[in-house]
């Protein structure tokens, strides 16, 4: 008679699972035990997971590769044929951003392989996203590009986040379900953004953002999109998800706090957050120090949403990206030191080196060091930023 096979979906008690749970080594460890089933996967929640430091990849590229600070060890994971021959624009809530010569976008998530298409840009992107001086068309399928002297030539690879989408914000992991997932678009060189419902819309929609300079970043927050202009001026939209015409409000009371530069936004736990620096010029300007300034602002839908600042973040730790803009933050995240800023690069790079190095900001203080990842695979690398892994296993492939 033959064996049963063991069902370890409910061979272990929940509290088991748990303590199992909380005493695995590593991410990779995580991984391999939250793809069991759904109870194991329960056990170790989504923000157990320690962000990564996504490594630079090209349309040659066949696999995508990843660098563990807390483990300093790279992991690689191959990429599906059809995320091939593209080049990212944008990480989100644990998704890659991936676009064609097409201009065609499709939405990876690396750490299970479930793909999801966008629609393509099409002439009303390129005419928001391109300079006035240039003339963007399409031909054969691939974009041409006009400039004043009418010497047309194909827009390549490496340079259609220039033309196109700079970057793509999600709103929610396109395969969370009832949560309705929004894609958000900022345009190379525009006041103007782009939107659309995943699953819904089989075309990009331009918003006007009212703001007066282009728009360098957007942020997801307390159901709301932000857009963020190269000076720092917000702009919140209406519900998207919900609302056929949205529209943009600025809120001028939101503008940066007084001399903060090189400013990043991110959302955690329903508010904002603004990271940037301090400058303290040294004699004839030949050198500085800065120290880094953290500010939130807890409810944006006040009459006059306001920053306040932070110094003592308590366990959290902030995620800020210095290539792609998308950061996050995250509490109690192992071999991560608290109440501290964690940038992608140093924000003004590092004088004195010109490998990758990682920038750890003490919020109560504003002084920074910066360290050198000993791992042959990231040194000479800027990263494109922190992502945090999302193993949630939803569907394979979606074409809209």
């Amino acid at each position: 008679m033959a064996k049963s096979t063991p069902d370890w979906s409910t061979g272990l008690p929940p509290e088991l699972r748990k303590v199992i749970g909380k005493c695995l080594a590593s991410g990779t460890d995580a991984a391999s035990f939250r793809s069991v089933c759904t109870p194991w996967r329960d056990a170790v929640p989504f923000a157990a997971f320690a962000p990564l430091l996504l490594l630079p990849f090209g349309p040659d590229s066949g696999a995508v590769t990843l660098y563990s600070v807390a483990e300093d060890k790279t992991l690689s994971l191959p990429l599906p044929p059809e995320a091939r021959g593209k080049v990212p624009c944008g990480s989100s809530c644990g998704w890659l951003a991936l676009m064609d010569e097409a201009a065609s976008v499709t939405l990876l998530n690396p750490f299970t392989g479930a793909l999801v298409e966008l629609p393509p840009a099409d002439e009303n992107i390129a005419a928001a996203s391109t300079m006035q001086t240039m003339l963007v068309s399409k031909k054969g399928g691939r974009w041409v590009l006009h400039p004043e002297d009418d010497n047309a030539s194909a827009i390549a690879l490496d340079e259609m986040r220039q033309f196109f989408f700079n970057e793509i914000v999600l709103s929610a992991p396109p395969d969370a379900d009832g949560r309705g997932c929004v894609a958000m678009a900022v345009l190379a060189g525009s006041t103007e953004v782009a939107f659309c419902r995943v699953g819904v819309d089989t075309a990009w929609t331009l918003l006007q953002t009212n703001l007066e300079c282009t728009v360098g970043s957007v942020v997801y927050c307390q159901g709301r999109f932000l857009a963020i202009d190269s000076t720092g001026e917000i702009s919140m939209f209406s519900d998207i998800a919900n609302t056929v015409t949205p529209t943009a409000t600025p809120m001028p009371s939101l503008s940066p706090p007084e001399d903060l530069s090189n400013r990043s936004y991110l959302e955690w736990n329903g508010e904002l957050y603004v990271v940037g620096a301090m400058l303290d010029l040294f004699r004839w300007g030949l050198k500085f120090d800065y120290r880094v300034v953290v500010c939130r602002c807890s409810n944006l839908l006040d009459p006059t949403p306001a920053w306040s600042r932070v110094k003592d973040a308590g366990d959290l730790t902030l995620f800020v990206s210095t290539h792609f803009r998308h950061s996050f933050g995250g509490t109690s995240v192992s071999r991560f030191k608290r109440n501290s800023v964690y940038f992608s690069d140093p924000p003004y790079g590092d004088q004195d080196y010109l490998g990758h190095s990682l920038e750890i900001a003490n919020i109560a203080t504003g002084k920074s060091e910066v360290t050198k990842p000993f791992h042959p695979k990231v040194q000479g690398f800027e990263a494109l930023g922190w992502i945090r892994p999302n193993l949630w296993r939803g569907r394979r492939y979606v074409k809209l």
